[in-house]
């Protein structure tokens, strides 16, 4: 089984991944969304934790030469703390804003100035945490060789940012092999996929469409 089809399966029967085209959740954001991801429970099953990190090892080979893992605040750090350890890096991880006391650090650890660093994401959606990980470890000097993550939503506006301040980013599974899982298992028929496509179309506006239905 396909590194993709195979992390969507198993981030389906966890629950750490739902679909729910018909009753949309709402993002913090406001935007109205059939789909919800929480990869922190992949932490509870030991099964399926081994699974990700083992293949979250196989993708990083496929960045060339980095010398240090480093976890984004919160739902980063766990994996990207265990594919260090799988990897014996050194690791750290970026706050998404600096402690406002003590060393009022937003970078947790020791990395050494010429370090080469792969940055550790559970979730990609809009990219916006990623990137700004990525800036902070790039203003204190470090090399940042591109973002390894769990899933991404595969949103277009993700691809811009990334592109934009030149960061490759490979990620585990995404949305597409989601949905193509998703309906070869039964989790969702023909009509709910129909609607999820829309959703990536235009995930801004999906909602009011929605609404207007």
């Amino acid at each position: 089984m396909k590194i993709a089809s195979g992390t969507a399966e198993r981030l389906l029967q966890i629950n750490a991944i739902k679909l729910s085209p018909q009753n949309p959740f709402t993002w913090a954001s406001g935007i109205l969304s059939p789909i919800y991801c929480d990869n922190r429970i992949i932490l509870s099953y030991p099964t399926i934790r081994r699974f990700i990190i083992q293949n979250m090892v196989v993708r990083s080979k496929e960045f060339a030469g980095f010398t240090a893992v480093a976890g984004v605040a919160t739902a980063g750090i766990a994996h990207g703390a265990l594919l260090a350890n799988e990897l014996d890096l050194p690791f750290a991880y970026v706050r998404s804003k600096a402690k406002e006391h003590g060393r009022q650090n937003m970078i947790e650890g020791e990395l050494a100035k010429d370090a080469k660093i792969l940055v550790v994401e559970d979730l990609i959606s809009t990219g916006g945490s990623s990137i700004k990980a990525v800036e902070a470890l790039r203003e204190n000097g470090h090399d940042v060789i591109g973002v390894l993550a769990i899933f991404s939503y595969g949103l277009q506006s993700a691809i811009d940012i990334f592109e934009k301040e030149n960061c490759p980013f490979k990620t585990l599974s995404n949305y597409d092999a989601l949905i193509e899982q998703a309906f070869e298992t039964n989790y969702i028929e023909q009509n709910d996929l129909q609607t999820l496509k829309q959703w990536k179309k235009d995930p801004k506006n999906w909602g009011k469409n929605q609404l207007i239905k």
